[in-house]
């Protein structure tokens, strides 16, 4: 069990550096203003989210669900933390839709937009790893 715990910390972590480098990526992709720029952009953006971000949700997604099941976790605190994990699921399905965006040069939202929009992964973050440590309620 603890291999499935150790692996779930892995892939959280490879996933949560997505969430936190791709909104970036955004922030400077809406401020560029040249094409290979913009190209260049669109590459790092589709690798960083199919290739490090998808696979790291979908693997941190699996291993939790082993250690739920494995350790037949409860609590309300648990509770709390599998609805933020669906608010990050959808984060991060949103930033696929904004990828998409950028893809086909549809962008409409300004920089400082993804600025704030960069924050919201560290909240979460911040708030699941109380609940999971802490275990308030």
């Amino acid at each position: 069990m603890l291999w499935i715990k150790a692996f779930h910390i892995v892939f959280t972590i490879t996933w949560f550096a997505g969430l936190f480098y791709l909104p970036r990526l955004f922030v400077y992709h809406a401020m560029c203003e040249d094409q290979a720029g913009n190209e260049r952009f669109k590459v790092m953006e589709r690798r960083l989210y199919y290739g490090i971000m998808a696979p790291g949700a979908v693997l941190t997604v699996i291993f939790g669900i082993g250690l739920w099941l494995g350790y037949g976790i409860t609590g309300t605190w648990l509770h709390a933390k599998l609805a933020l994990v669906a608010i990050l699921i959808a984060y991060h399905l949103w930033s696929g839709k904004l990828l998409s965006d950028f893809k086909h040069d549809r962008n409409t939202r300004s920089h400082v937009w993804y600025r704030w929009f960069n924050e919201f992964p560290t909240v979460i973050l911040i708030v699941v790893v109380i609940l999971t440590v802490v275990k308030p309620f």
